[in-house]
């Protein structure tokens, strides 16, 4: 009579551990699938910079139409990642430093970012920005606001799951309405961002 038990006691076991195998596989099969289609596609990277920049003016109390220095700054962006071509970048630059004559330039933008080439961990990207750029003129303090177009590209490295290198991001300004003339700062910048999520 004990030797009929064990069989069925095994065969029992045998049929619960296989059942168990048996859903474990199917939950495991689901979980790898169900990421690649419907994956979260949104994220948001904030980041620290520094940036080097050209201002295109030189004070008003010289005829050169460009800064013989540089100015040097610091700034933050933040890009929102919609989709994969549906991406936003805001940034925020104080250049305040290696001032000629009291010139410096702060920087308030925002526009679309676009992916173009992956490679690697790298993604080479471009973007089109608008918003506007406070100036000072001088060591008086004379300053204004003015409209400002940027347009630039560069490259950001994935270093870790959430940490990335902006290995170079260059931009060319335009303020279409600087008195009766325009102006053209250039400049890149170096940083390091963090996915939030």
């Amino acid at each position: 009579m004990s030797g009929l038990k064990v069989p069925f006691a095994m065969r029992r076991f045998s049929s619960l551990l296989f059942s168990i195998l048996l859903f474990a596989g199917a939950v495991a099969a689901i979980a790898q699938a169900v990421p690649s289609a419907t994956g979260r596609q949104v994220s948001i990277t904030a980041g620290g910079m520094a940036s080097i920049f050209q201002p295109d003016f030189a004070g008003v109390c010289c005829f050169a139409s460009a800064s013989p220095q540089p100015l040097f700054g610091v700034g933050a962006y933040v890009d929102v990642r919609l989709r994969r071509w549906v991406q936003i970048e805001a940034e925020g630059r104080w250049l305040r430093w290696n001032q000629y004559y009291g010139v410096n330039q702060d920087n308030y933008l925002i526009g679309p970012r676009l992916p173009v080439y992956h490679f690697w961990k790298a993604t080479v990207y471009g973007k089109a920005l608008g918003g506007f750029s406070k100036m000072s003129f001088d060591t008086f303090g004379d300053h204004n606001n003015f409209t400002d177009f940027a347009f630039g590209g560069g490259v950001d490295v994935k270093l870790t799951k959430r940490i990335s290198l902006r290995a170079a991001d260059v931009e060319y300004q335009y303020y279409p309405w600087w008195g009766n003339s325009t102006l053209s700062p250039y400049g890149a910048s170096v940083g390091i961002g963090y996915k939030i999520f």
